[in-house]
C-alpha cells in the first residue's frame, strides 16, 4: 500500500444509507491511517437526507468507532480524516439538481485542489443505477479531457441476462468501459487474490492442476444468519441471483482460468472471460439433476427457535424463492474437459464460510488401507472466510507397526503472520479504485456471460412453478438432495462442521 492515489474527490451516492455507514467510510478511514490516500483528497457524500456537514461527520464517526479496524486510532486521526468529509443533500433521481452537485465539485476543487479527478461510487438502490450515471453526464461530469472520471456500480448488476445488458449499454452511451468499475467485494478477499498466486507461483500446484490430476471441484459460500431484515428485496432476489451469478462464478473463473501473460487487468480479467466463455450450457435435463434448490424451515437449534423463511419480515408467506442453490457445471476447454465443478450457497447453514475444495485424484494402486477408500484422494483448501488460509489434507502412516494410514492436515493461517495486516475487501477495492486498477472488478462482457449460463435455469424456474423446492431446517446443511450432485462412491459435499454454535454464528473448521 505504498502508492497513493492521484488527487480527488470521491463522492459517495447513498451515503446516508448502511453500507457507507458500515463498510465505505470505515475502509476509507483504515486506509487514512495508514497514509494510503491522496495528498489532496475529500469524500462527498450525497443522498436526499437531511443532513449538514457537521451532522453527516457525526454519523460516520459512529460508523468508524464501530466497524473500523483501527477503531482505536489516535483521536487526532479521527479529527483530521472527518474534515475531510463534506455532504450535499439533493434528490438523486431528478436531473435538474445535479446542477448543484457540479457547483459544489467546483467548489472543492477550487478550495481543496482535488484537480477535477471525480470518482462516483453508486451506493444506491439499483433502480438508480440508470438514472445517476445520466445525470452526471447531462452536467458533463462524465468527461475526462485529461482529467480522471471513474464510477463505481455495486451489485446487484442487473437482475436477468436481458436488464444487465440493457445497463450495460446504457452506461456505455456516456462512459467507456475502462470508466466504469463493477463492484464484486468478494474479490477484495485476500485469500481470493491468494488463489492466482497459488496457482501460478507454486511448482508443485501448475503441473497437476488440470482434468488428469482433479477429479473435482467443490465451492462453499455458506451463511449463518438468515434473511435478516432483507426479506423484501432477497425474496425478489434469491440464492442464485445474489451469489450464484457473480460471487460463485467469479471463484470458478480464478480457480479455472488460464495463466495470463502478464498481471495486469485486461490480461488476467480476459483468461476470466474465457473460463465464462467456456461454461458448458444447461441443458433441460441438467436442470432437472444437476440444480438443486431449497429453502430454510423453522427448526429448534439448541433449544432456541429459528423461524422459516416464509415467517421472515418481507417475505410471501407462499414464496417459492431459494435460499439454497447448489449446481454442477462444467468447462468445456483443453484443461477441464470432464472435471465437475460443484457450487453451492445457502443461508441459515451451520456455519458462515467460504472456501474451495480440490479434490485431487487418488493414487492409481492402493496399497495400504481400506479398499472402500480408493477413492479418498488428497484435498487442498483454499479458505476465503473466515479463518483466512490454506489447507493441505495428506496421508501419513500411524506410528507403530504396519502400515495404517491417516489424514494430516498441513495447515497455514493468515492470523498467524502477527506482524501482517491483512485490509478487508473494500479497503482493498476502493484503494484499487482510486489507482484506476480495474484488476478485481468485473467487466460489461464478463457479466453478461455469467448472466447467460445462470438464466436458463431462471426461465425454468419461472415456467415451472411446481419444480422442486425442497425444504431444508435451519441449522442443517442444506436438503439432503444435494448430497447427490457429488459423483462418486462415497463421495459428498465438504462439511467444515457438523452443527450450529451455541451463538448460533460460527463454530470451528
Amino acid at each position: 500500500m505504498n502508492k497513493k492515489p492521484e488527487d480527488q474527490i470521491l463522492v459517495i451516492f447513498g451515503a446516508s444509507g448502511d453500507l457507507t455507514y458500515r463498510k465505505l467510510i470505515p475502509a476509507i478511514f483504515d486506509l487514512y491511517v495508514q497514509k494510503s490516500l491522496p495528498s489532496n483528497f475529500v469524500i462527498l457524500g450525497v443522498a436526499r437526507s437531511n443532513f449538514s456537514d457537521e451532522t453527516f461527520r457525526e454519523k460516520m464517526k459512529e460508523g468508524i468507532k464501530q466497524f473500523s479496524y483501527f477503531k482505536d486510532a489516535k483521536e487526532e486521526d479521527l479529527t483530521g480524516f472527518l474534515k475531510m468529509l463534506d455532504y450535499l443533500s439533493i434528490n438523486t433521481d431528478k436531473s435538474e439538481d445535479y446542477a448543484e452537485l457540479k457547483n459544489k465539485l467546483e467548489e472543492i476543487d477550487k478550495n481543496k485542489n482535488t484537480k477535477g479527478n471525480y470518482t462516483f461510487y453508486l451506493s444506491t438502490p439499483p433502480n438508480l443505477y440508470p438514472l445517476v450515471p445520466k445525470f452526471l453526464a447531462q452536467q458533463g461530469l462524465n468527461k475526462e479531457d485529461g482529467k480522471s472520471r471513474k464510477l463505481v456500480v455495486e451489485k446487484p448488476f442487473g437482475s436477468d441476462l436481458k436488464s444487465a445488458i440493457e445497463l450495460n449499454n446504457i452506461l456505455l452511451e456516456d462512459y467507456d468501459e475502462n470508466q466504469i468499475y463493477r463492484m464484486d467485494h468478494y474479490l477484495g478477499k485476500e485469500t481470493v487474490q491468494n488463489i492466482l498466486v497459488t496457482r501460478f507461483a507454486n511448482g508443485i500446484y501448475e503441473p497437476l492442476w488440470n482434468r488428469n490430476y482433479i477429479h473435482h471441484i467443490e465451492i462453499t459460500a455458506a451463511e449463518s444468519i438468515g434473511v435478516e431484515n432483507r426479506g423484501g428485496y432477497y425474496d425478489h432476489s434469491g440464492a442464485l441471483r445474489d451469489m450464484v451469478q457473480n460471487h460463485l462464478l467469479q471463484l470458478v473463473a480464478l480457480v479455472a482460468m488460464e495463466p495470463p501473460m502478464v498481471l495486469e487487468s485486461d490480461a488476467i480479467r480476459n483468461e476470466k472471460l474465457k473460463v465464462f466463455q467456456a461454461l458448458r450450457p444447461l441443458a433441460k435435463d441438467d436442470l432437472f439433476k444437476n440444480v438443486i434448490r431449497g429453502q430454510y424451515l423453522a427448526s429448534n437449534v439448541k433449544g432456541a427457535y429459528m423461524k422459516g423463511y416464509r415467517e421472515e419480515k418481507g417475505v410471501d408467506p407462499n414464496s417459492r424463492t431459494e435460499t439454497y442453490a447448489a449446481i454442477k457445471l462444467f468447462i468445456d476447454n483443453w484443461r477441464w474437459q470432464g472435471v465437475p465443478f460443484y457450487v453451492r450457497t445457502g443461508k441459515r447453514l451451520p456455519t458462515r464460510v467460504s472456501e474451495i475444495v480440490i479434490h485431487f485424484k487418488p493414487a492409481p494402486h492402493n496399497l495400504f488401507g481400506d479398499k472402500e477408500k480408493l477413492n479418498d484422494g488428497n484435498v487442498l483448501v483454499l479458505r476465503i472466510h473466515p479463518d483466512e488460509g490454506i489447507l493441505l489434507k495428506t496421508d501419513m502412516k500411524v506410528p507403530g507397526s504396519g502400515y495404517m494410514v491417516k489424514k494430516s492436515n498441513m495447515d497455514f493461517h493468515y492470523s498467524s503472520w502477527q506482524d501482517t495486516y491483512v485490509p478487508s475487501a473494500y479497503e482493498r477495492l476502493l484503494l484499487d479504485v482510486m489507482l484506476g486498477d480495474s484488476t478485481l472488478y468485473s467487466r460489461g462482457d464478463a457479466i453478461e456471460q455469467t448472466w447467460k449460463f445462470v438464466q436458463p435455469v431462471l426461465d425454468f424456474w419461472q415456467a415451472n412453478p411446481d419444480a422442486p423446492l425442497y425444504g431444508y431446517p435451519s441449522g442443517s446443511w442444506g436438503p439432503e438432495h444435494a448430497d447427490n450432485l457429488i459423483e462418486g462412491e462415497n463421495m459428498t459435499w465438504r462439511y467444515p462442521c457438523k452443527n450450529l454454535s451455541d451463538d448460533g454464528i460460527y463454530c470451528e473448521l
